[in-house]
């Protein structure tokens, strides 16, 4: 029986963790672009939202309670308070305003972006980056040194790293 070599074994694990990895690359890189574009409103929808708060909030706490970016009081007229996207009575505590809310489906996948250490998710990222960077560094043994398609990755490697620590210092 022929011994089988480290590149053999090399290459058959980046073959077969990276087709076990597809659908997470697809997921993460999808949502990752779509999180981008967060702050502009891209796919999300509006949302009329009717509460009832405390009485008598502070501008301060108001924001703090319902959680709006950019908060911002425009006017005061009697007992009631308008700000970026509704009103709030101070005498009543009913709240009224406009938020835009991604679709639930997509929360599904932001929520990986997303996972906290004390939530069982960070496993699966956990998992999922060591296994990018195995396939990254594995893919040193796709084909033999000394080759002129191995010298021309390690040059695209090194043009990649120098570009990725120039992003990162910027």
């Amino acid at each position: 029986m022929e011994k089988k070599s480290f590149n053999y074994y090399m290459r058959l694990l980046h073959r077969d963790i990276g087709y076990l990895v597809i659908g997470f690359v697809i997921i993460y890189a999808l949502s990752g672009i779509i999180l981008t574009y967060r702050d502009t409103g891209f796919l999300k929808y509006e949302v009329n939202v009717h509460n009832v708060l405390a009485p008598n909030l502070e501008p301060a706490e108001l924001g703090k309670m319902l959680r709006i970016h950019d908060f911002k009081i425009l006017k005061n007229e009697g007992n009631i308070v308008f700000f970026n996207g509704g009103n709030y009575d101070k005498t009543s505590g009913h709240v009224d305003y406009i938020t835009q809310e991604t679709p639930k489906f997509l929360e599904k996948f932001f929520s990986m972006h997303k996972a906290a250490s004390g939530k069982p998710i960070h496993w699966i990222n956990i998992i999922f980056g060591v296994s990018l960077i195995f396939l990254a560094i594995s893919s040193f043994w796709m084909y033999k040194k000394g080759t002129r398609v191995f010298k021309r990755s390690l040059l695209l490697t090194g043009s990649g790293l120098v570009i990725a620590f120039i992003l990162v210092w910027l």
